[in-house]
């Protein structure tokens, strides 16, 4: 049983800008799964940070908890043009994640918006939405058990799944769902597929390919990850997440491509290398488990 005071111990520690950022990262994602409204409270309090990396990964937990109460800050940061184009990307995209249709006309709104990241996301979550409404009692978590900004397609063929996740004459979300299908196929040929994917396309899909590919964990992918990451051309949002995703990997091959980038120009992909740094550290050690917030506090108790 998790005490209020240890959900306060662990969201001050989500929201002390003096704590070195991954252990700010584990606390976050300790909070994540604990769920309920403290934790909710203590992530809604830290968007007022000032790294925008941070405040990506609180939207994408509220997202992921799927608890209605997270609403009404999340139409906040959507609504806030001051915030970072991913931040509010992200907030959209959890507002579609936890699936209340009360927001379908705010997300419809923001789907011309003029930050183009922000209006694509909008129009996959109405997308999202409004497939629930359509197919409603059908799972929609698959082996990865996070809530995806679109629903698997039903075709199982990996050869087919690529023409459609390649072809831009595709509408995104029919894209999105191939993506996702990929990912559930695994192995090899599917992370390669997944991986041709960070050279096509919006912004926007390629930094979901990069968090796909974090998910999928097939080594086959990292050249292309390391690729996307050395491209000083490519948007920050997208190398952020293929440096998380080599951050997930954790093979030797991934080390050296992030300790590259621990000093890079971009705030967001340099605090990202120093995440997925502790990511490969904790892949590669004895630890149970990344959100280890609760299980660092007693320990530190006794």
């Amino acid at each position: 049983m998790v005490t209020e005071q240890e959900v306060e111990a662990i969201g001050r520690t989500l929201v002390d800008p003096k704590q070195p950022l991954q252990t700010r990262f584990r606390a976050l994602f300790t909070l994540r799964g604990l769920g309920g409204l403290g934790a909710i409270s203590w992530i809604s309090q830290a968007f007022s940070d000032d790294s925008a990396l941070l405040k990506h990964e609180l939207a994408y937990c509220l997202g992921q908890m799927q608890d209605a109460r997270a609403i009404p800050v999340l139409v906040d940061v959507l609504r806030d043009t001051r915030q970072e184009p991913m931040v509010r990307h992200e907030a959209g995209e959890a507002l579609g994640a936890i699936g209340n249709p009360e927001v379908l006309e705010l997300l419809k709104e923001y789907s011309t918006d003029p930050v183009v990241e922000v209006a694509e996301t909008c129009q996959l979550a109405v997308q999202r939405l409004e497939w629930l409404q359509q197919h409603r009692g059908e799972p929609v978590t698959g082996p990865y058990l996070s809530v995806d900004p679109a629903p698997p397609a039903e075709e199982r063929d990996v050869g087919r799944l690529r023409a459609v996740l390649l072809d831009e004459s595709q509408p995104l979300f029919e894209r999105y769902r191939a993506m996702f299908a990929l990912r559930d196929a695994g192995g090899q040929e599917a992370a390669l597929a997944l991986a041709e994917g960070l050279r096509c396309g919006s912004a926007l899909f390629r930094h979901e390919v990069g968090y796909v590919l974090g998910q999928l964990q097939h080594e086959a992918a990292v050249p292309q990850l390391a690729a996307a990451l050395a491209r000083p051309a490519e948007s920050p949002m997208v190398r952020h997440e293929c440096a998380e995703a080599l951050g997930a990997i954790a093979r030797p091959a991934c080390l050296a491509a992030l300790r590259a980038h621990a000093a890079d120009p971009e705030r967001v992909v340099r605090e990202s290398c120093e995440v997925a740094l502790d990511m490969y550290e904790h892949e590669n050690a004895a630890a149970f488990q990344y959100a280890d917030g609760l299980e660092q506090l007693r320990r530190a108790a006794c």
